[in-house]
């Protein structure tokens, strides 16, 4: 049986609605400065509502918070703050520049780029090799977690 979720055919990206409102936020308060997120998932099978995406997709739910790019915490431009393997994706915006991913990008699986106006119609969705997929928002709610502790 192929492996349909790593081929290289067009594939569907799933972001909840919470978080694809934040990110857009971030990215408006942020202007003209670049952004670059970590992102996490969570499968479907989690959410009080899918309406109808099998339980096992992965659905991004979760951010880490950038750190300033001259930070103690960012050595030799990696993050010492966000958790090996924990991202699964990648939020970076594009003020000044058009709606496709850069050479320049922080790549991951899958990076959501964008640009102004900061709306649903000015983000997108691309794998490693620049090929853009579609955006499926998901209006049903992650589950709670609690913060991760200091000792972990």
């Amino acid at each position: 049986m192929p492996d349909t979720h790593h081929s290289d055919r067009h594939r569907d990206v799933y972001i909840s609605r919470p978080l694809l409102e934040t990110l857009l936020r971030f990215a408006r308060r942020s202007e003209p400065e670049l952004l670059s997120i970590g992102l996490a998932t969570t499968p479907a099978g989690q959410f009080s509502n899918t309406n109808g995406v099998s339980d096992s997709i992965p659905v991004f739910t979760h951010l880490y918070l950038p750190e300033r790019p001259n930070s103690v915490s960012s050595v030799f431009g990696m993050n010492l703050h966000t958790p090996p393997g924990r991202t699964h994706g990648r939020f970076v915006t594009h003020p000044s520049s058009e709606l496709q991913l850069t050479k320049r990008d922080d790549l991951h699986a899958v990076v959501f780029v964008a640009v102004p106006p900061w709306d649903e119609t000015a983000i997108a969705a691309f794998d490693r090799a620049g090929r853009r997929h579609s955006i499926r928002v998901v209006e049903g709610t992650p589950p709670d977690e609690p913060l991760p502790s200091l000792n972990q």
